[in-house]
């Protein structure tokens, strides 16, 4: 797994710095690492990921967000390797203060659809191997911060939840939920 984040991340970066100069001005590409809160399943248990993007007119746009965390249900002595993993398309509104050129600030809103993938390959005879592949959703905002035209920082709080139930070894997750707050750079 970590041999294809890290294949994402290239791929992401090699296309922002690739890309035409005008597309590169309002397109991004943010590495984050971040927290999960707000669940009584997850203990406030480590995440990284990516999201990458662009505005099309300056407020609006589009956005594909990657996260990945490892031991999310607990340690490998209670559950075996166990992850959940979120892939999301998402529309993302922001207004920039200060332009998109140069420094500035750009507060923004967040929303989308896309996979939560739950995964637990079992550590003892009690926590049997088993995934979950379910439609789920995020919702969000916070900003990003750039220092010159192309390197900035970046801070949001989302709350991510599938949209049917599901039971886990013998976990019954409901509508499945967190909340994550992450923070990373950002290219643009």
């Amino acid at each position: 797994m970590r041999r294809v984040m890290k294949a994402l991340i290239l791929m992401a970066v090699v296309a922002a710095i690739s890309a035409p100069a005008i597309a590169r001005a309002e397109g991004y590409v943010s590495p984050w690492a971040g927290v999960q809160f707000g669940s009584s399943v997850q203990e406030g248990r480590g995440s990284f990921g990516v999201n990458a993007g662009g505005m099309g007119s300056g407020v609006i746009g589009g956005e594909f967000g990657f996260g990945f965390s490892p031991s999310f249900f607990g340690t490998k002595t209670d559950f075996g390797n166990n992850t959940v993993l979120d892939v999301m398309g998402n529309v993302i509104v922001g207004v920039p203060i200060g332009g998109t050129r140069g420094g500035g600030a750009r507060p923004y809103f967040t929303a989308g659809l896309g996979l939560i993938r739950t995964q637990i390959d079992g550590g003892n005879v009690f926590t049997p191997e088993t995934h979950s592949n379910n439609l789920g959703y995020n919702i969000g905002g916070g900003a990003m911060g750039f220092f010159n035209q192309h390197v900035g920082v970046r801070g949001d709080v989302r709350y991510l939840r599938t949209l049917q139930g599901d039971v886990i070894n013998n976990l019954d997750l409901g509508g499945f939920h967190f909340w994550r707050a992450s923070f990373g750079v950002v290219f643009r």
